[in-house]
């Protein structure tokens, strides 16, 4: 082949190639325009064949650059409800749906707000969910002649609603009322439940603080007495109650917010509401009499367990979490010198250990 018949070869394929080129990015005035003014400045080094993997290149980066974004509009708290039973559980969640779930329980008096921290800054590696329970937070709350308020009940439909949803592998995060919630939905599904987190979420007859639930432990032998109820809901649901419920214990009351005891209370004014959380304190006694049952399922399953506790708590005590490492053997177990709410003053702390807990005792 001489000379001659060879640039006339490279200069036909050169054609082509740009003629394919052209086709390609027809749809586009601006990559036509990009590969016409590379032509016309005469950049030799960039042939037809090179522009068009620049170009590759470009694209791909830009695709790489969406599902980058695509992956932070994920992580971000976002807020849905859904229908569950006929009632609507609202929930607020973070992450990636496709990632290990941890669903988050809430306590009394307050709902799935107390876990906004957790939801910020775990998103990025966690699918983080957070329902609110019948009667509480922004979930519908018909009254006890519509829906009978007890914790089986309670656990029943925040079971039903992570079956809609379907989330079928998960850790629990337990925290005062989450704790008979969560123990009874693992009693049902064992093999979902791939570990737990234990914050001031009790299971043990001696992490009951008799002084503190005195009333309502007289309340469960003496229900129809109104003066009593009463002094209960003055005491647990008034707005100076709820107040000292997240203060109580804590090294710093003035840094914890009052946004806290102000929703909560503006919720709990709402009507039917002394109802719904007397017959929850009611229930309550039904929970002690499962204590048992949940110390068997800890001993018979073993779930990994990373255990939180603000051992100022004015309702469960320290003897309460010592009482999960007769039960457990693998339980990072942790006191904190805060109360109730230990998320309130500790949740730098609680992040980090969640993350290691999540990363290395999860399977």
């Amino acid at each position: 082949m001489n000379n001659t018949l060879k640039m006339a070869l490279k200069i036909g394929a050169a054609t082509i190639l740009t003629s394919f080129a052209a086709q390609a990015f027809s749809g586009s005035s601006t990559s036509q325009d990009r590969f016409q003014r590379t032509a016309l400045q005469g950049k030799a080094a960039m042939s037809p064949s090179k522009w068009i993997k620049s170009n590759h290149k470009h694209y791909r980066s830009k695709k790489h650059h969406h599902a980058q974004h695509a992956s932070k509009e994920l992580s971000q708290v976002r807020y849905g409800s859904a229908v569950v039973d006929g009632l609507g559980i609202f929930y607020r969640e973070s992450g990636n749906p496709k990632k290990q779930a941890v669903v988050l329980l809430h306590g009394l008096p307050t709902s799935s707000h107390m876990y906004r921290e957790l939801l910020d800054e775990l998103g990025d590696d966690y699918y983080l969910i957070a329902p609110d329970y019948p009667g509480f937070g922004e979930s519908s709350a018909p009254s006890p002649s519509e829906y009978t308020y007890t914790f089986d009940n309670l656990a029943n439909t925040i079971d039903d609603f992570l079956i809609q949803k379907n989330i079928n592998d998960y850790v629990l995060m337990l925290q005062d009322y989450g704790a008979p919630v969560g123990y009874r939905i693992a009693l049902k599904h064992p093999e979902k439940v791939k570990g737990l987190i234990i914050m001031n979420g009790n299971a043990y007859e001696e992490g009951v603080n008799p002084e503190t639930t005195a009333l309502v432990d007289q309340y469960s032998q003496d229900r129809n007495n109104t003066e009593l109820e009463q002094t209960i809901l003055s005491s647990f649901f008034s707005l100076a109650g709820i107040k000292w419920q997240y203060t109580h214990g804590t090294r710093n009351p003035e840094g914890i917010s009052p946004d806290n005891w102000n929703l909560d209370f503006m919720k709990l004014s709402r009507e039917g509401q002394d109802r719904i959380q007397l017959d929850l304190l009611f229930d309550y006694q039904n929970n002690i009499a499962q204590y048992p049952i949940w110390q068997q399922y800890l001993k018979d399953n073993q779930p990994p367990a990373l255990l939180v506790w603000g051992k100022n708590d004015p309702f469960f005590t320290v003897a309460g979490a010592q009482a999960y490492k007769n039960d457990l053997d693998n339980i990072d177990f942790n006191l904190l010198d805060t109360g109730h709410f230990a998320l309130e003053e500790e949740s730098e702390f609680i992040i980090h250990k969640m993350r290691k807990f999540l990363k290395y005792q999860v399977k």
